[in-house]
């Protein structure tokens, strides 16, 4: 009996951290939400006024659970930096996201310190490698990048 206890914990706690998938044979497969957890800020690109992309001096944290709720928070040390997601040197938001496919995920706003965005898709691509995942923007006028790095 306590065997089959441990067993359906596990298995509840193990499916919040899965997303479905199909294999070739039309059965519902499991694969892991690599995007569950916190990462920390290892760089951030943006351009400059000439376009150029530089890196900002900021720290910042993105957190995801495995129930589709984000968060991140970034603060540049210079408090006139920023981009549109910023105000006076700090970014952050929280929301929902859901995972779109292999490559890309959609964060949507659900409160902002950048009142604006609040009620937007955000949609982003990102790689993971090891433990580091780059995110950009799929929109096509904007132009910066972020390294997280999985804590």
């Amino acid at each position: 009996m306590k065997s089959l206890l441990l067993l359906s914990v596990v298995a509840l706690l193990s499916a919040g951290t899965a997303q479905s998938s199909h294999n070739d044979l039309g059965r519902k497969t499991e694969t892991p939400n690599r995007l569950v957890g916190a990462w920390k800020l290892v760089s951030l690109e943006e351009p400059r006024a000439d376009g150029q992309l530089h890196k900002a001096d900021c720290a910042g944290i993105f957190a995801f659970t495995s129930d589709g709720k984000a968060s991140v928070q970034v603060m540049y040390l210079d408090a006139k930096s920023g981009s549109g997601y910023a105000q006076s040197g700090y970014e952050a938001s929280y929301g929902s996201y859901r995972i779109d496919d292999s490559s890309t995920f959609t964060f949507h706003i659900e409160g902002a310190l950048v009142r604006t965005l609040i009620g937007k898709d955000l949609k982003r691509k990102y790689e993971i490698y090891g433990d580091r995942m780059t995110v950009t923007s799929t929109d096509p006028n904007e132009h910066w990048r972020v390294v997280w790095e999985h804590y």
